[in-house]
C-alpha cells in the first residue's frame, strides 16, 4: 500500500507540474498590462476552451496531490 500510494503521489505531482508551466498567464497579452485587474473585479471570462481545461485540472490534481499526502501520512503513522 505504501509503494503504491508513493508512485501515485509521483505521479500526480509531475502532472501537477506540467499543468501549472503550461497554463498561460493571467495577465498575458497587451490587454493585461493596460486593464490590469480590472478584468477579475468585473468577470470577464477570459478562459475559454483548453484554459479552463487546464485549470480545472490542475485544481483536481491539488486537491489529490493534498489527499495522497494525507493518505502517505497516515499509512507511515500505522
Amino acid at each position: 500500500m505504501y509503494m503504491v500510494t508513493l508512485v501515485l503521489l509521483a505521479i500526480d505531482a509531475l502532472a501537477m507540474i506540467v499543468l501549472v508551466l503550461l497554463q498561460s498567464g493571467k495577465s498575458a497579452g497587451l490587454s493585461g498590462a493596460i486593464s490590469g485587474g480590472a478584468e477579475q473585479l468585473f468577470g470577464k471570462q477570459k478562459a475559454r476552451g483548453i484554459d479552463a481545461f487546464m485549470h480545472k485540472a490542475t485544481i483536481v490534481t491539488a486537491v489529490l496531490f493534498f489527499v495522497l499526502t494525507f493518505l502517505l501520512g497516515y499509512i507511515l503513522n500505522q
